[in-house]
């Protein structure tokens, strides 16, 4: 935690949260009363292991991990919706594996979450490309994009309340998209 007055930045280690290995990136909920870390595991890798969400309570003083939900095997990337009803976490998948190991598999998932306050459930997993790297919503919150490094593209997916669901529409990309990011609020 970091506090900042001014241009005075103060580091208070005794406020650390042990979120887990690899908090590779961090969201708020729209109404600033929970934060969300990806627990990404094995040195930030797939391993055929599930890792967990922490769940920050920012109503508390100081703020602390107040829950933690299994999202799978290596959450690198997630993102929260603008209405903050919904969040989506990119698994990595078991690409980067050799394809004789147990948890190989070519394509990463997209697991979605009902938020409600600190509880958090896993309401659906659907299929991607190879390695999702990023996530984002667009700033309605209407659509929901999933970039996969290995396949070059970036998926579009329609939201519904807290249902999501897979256009079809691939946008293919001159490169491999690493990460992504927006921000609506």
């Amino acid at each position: 935690m970091l506090e900042i007055s001014g241009q005075k930045v103060t580091y208070d280690k005794s406020l650390d949260m042990l979120v887990g290995q690899f908090p590779y990136n961090i969201d708020i909920t729209p109404d600033g009363r929970a934060a969300l870390v990806a627990h990404t595991g094995n040195g930030g890798r797939p391993d055929g292991n599930a890792d967990p969400l922490a769940i920050i309570d920012l109503t508390q003083e100081p703020p602390r991990v107040a829950d933690y939900i299994s999202a799978g095997d290596a959450p690198e990337a997630f993102a929260i919706s603008p209405s903050g009803k919904i969040a989506g976490a990119v698994l990595l998948g078991g690409v980067i594996l050799p394809k004789d190991h147990w948890a190989y598999k070519r394509n990463g998932s997209l697991v979605v979450l009902k938020i409600d306050g600190l509880k958090l459930t896993k309401i659906k997993e659907i299929e991607v490309g190879a390695l999702p790297e990023g996530i984002a919503f667009s700033p309605d919150g209407s659509y929901m994009y999933v970039s996969s490094f290995f396949d070059s593209d970036v998926r579009v997916f329609r939201v519904t309340g807290t249902d999501v669901s897979d256009t079809g529409i691939r946008i293919g990309l001159p490169g491999h998209p690493g990460s992504m990011r927006a921000r609506a609020r």
